[in-house]
């Protein structure tokens, strides 16, 4: 069980108390997930004693009724929430000199009123980095939810570039996507906001959708991703609208030569700063270069972004179990983008992507 990895850490490191706070950590360690918005949401572990979820009252029935089978305690907006916590701590144990938070996410504020509650207590021990790596290696059992999220993706590309047309915008494109798949899949969270980019628009990676209308023979960049059980997807595809020009199609090529290198290449053994490379040298070799201003992945799970980080300058060696994103791009100002992108898993003989979504280059008809 993670918890007792969890508690096992603070234990080997001498720690009394363990204050978690992102939302997404608590749902790994507990599986009861929630957004508290400006209220208070934590799970607090201990070296010594019995874990417990602290919600708001609105959240109390809900979170004992989900897995978790440990204690929960609430609070209403009334109250001052840190003084249930601290008076919750001090019942389950009297140590509590020495904690660990999660840098990455606690707030200052947030940590301030903890200290006032715990003046002569050490705050600066960071549980973030145990649990990035905790978080590296999916079970088989989360594994299949990833699963589960990418043929949610290949579901949300078939929407998508059936509703390609001339003169549609980008964020029709994008809606009918997010729609199709709430009616159709009961998708109820996309992992972040569904990216549609026609033309020239698709040469800033993170921009859009916006109201700019396709047209004619533009290439059209997709960026999509579900929640799937707690898990995301995270894929890219690139179709042409009309006939490409034979620019469109070099750039689409190079870029679809480089991440299928890239997928072949990784294997457990390579670094990740080497298979970025992998993909880089390729790009640049055909004289795009500059063009490619990304890293080569990121990890996945329960975050659509998560540790590692496949890039230059990390030495991290791949293992099998590790699950992170292939996704090379080239990105021309003024001109076009292209990115491919599949998140898949390491295994004992290489990378099984999540999604499967055809990579040629799928030439759309023209449509009114």
């Amino acid at each position: 069980m993670n918890l007792d990895k969890l508690q096992n850490w603070l234990q080997d490191n001498n720690l009394d108390v363990a204050y978690i706070s992102n939302p997404v950590t608590i749902a790994y360690f507990t599986g009861y997930s929630m957004e508290p918005h400006e209220r208070i949401f934590a799970l607090i572990a201990f070296k010594d004693a019995e874990p417990f979820v602290f919600t708001p009252a609105l959240n109390v029935e809900e979170a004992k009724a989900s897995e978790w089978n440990g204690d929960v305690f609430g609070y209403l907006d009334s109250e001052n929430p840190w003084q249930i916590i601290a008076d919750k701590i001090r019942q389950r144990t009297s140590e509590n000199k020495n904690w660990a938070i999660e840098k990455s996410d606690l707030s200052v504020a947030h940590c301030q009123n903890l200290h006032e509650q715990f003046a002569d207590a050490d705050f600066n021990n960071d549980v973030s980095q145990f649990i990035e790596r905790l978080r590296l290696y999916k079970t088989p059992e989360e594994i299949e939810k990833l699963k589960g999220a990418g043929a949610e993706a290949d579901f949300a590309f078939k929407i998508g570039f059936d509703a390609i047309r001339t003169g549609v915008t980008e964020r029709s494109i994008a809606g009918q996507i997010d729609y199709q798949l709430k009616l159709q899949k009961g998708v109820m969270h996309e992992s972040f906001e569904t990216i549609v980019q026609a033309g020239a628009n698709a040469a800033n990676p993170h921009l859009g959708p916006t109201m700019n209308k396709v047209k004619p023979n533009e290439l059209v960049l997709f960026d999509l991703g579900t929640m799937h059980e707690g898990y995301a997807s995270d894929s890219s595809r690139t179709v042409a609208y009309g006939e490409p020009t034979d620019k469109q199609r070099e750039i689409y090529e190079v870029d679809r030569e480089a991440q299928q290198a890239a997928i072949e290449a990784a294997k457990p053994g390579i670094t990740a700063e080497e298979l970025d490379s992998v993909a880089r040298d390729i790009i640049t070799k055909a004289g795009y270069g500059e063009y490619f201003i990304h890293r080569l992945g990121h990890g996945i799970g329960k975050d659509v972004h998560e540790f590692p980080s496949i890039v230059q300058g990390n030495d991290l060696v791949i293992e099998e179990g590790m699950c992170f994103s292939i996704e090379p791009g080239i990105y021309i100002p003024g001109f076009a983008g292209v990115r491919i992108e599949d998140c898949g898993v390491v295994t004992k003989d290489g990378f099984q992507p999540f999604t499967h979504t055809d990579k040629e280059l799928k030439v759309l008809p023209l449509k009114d």
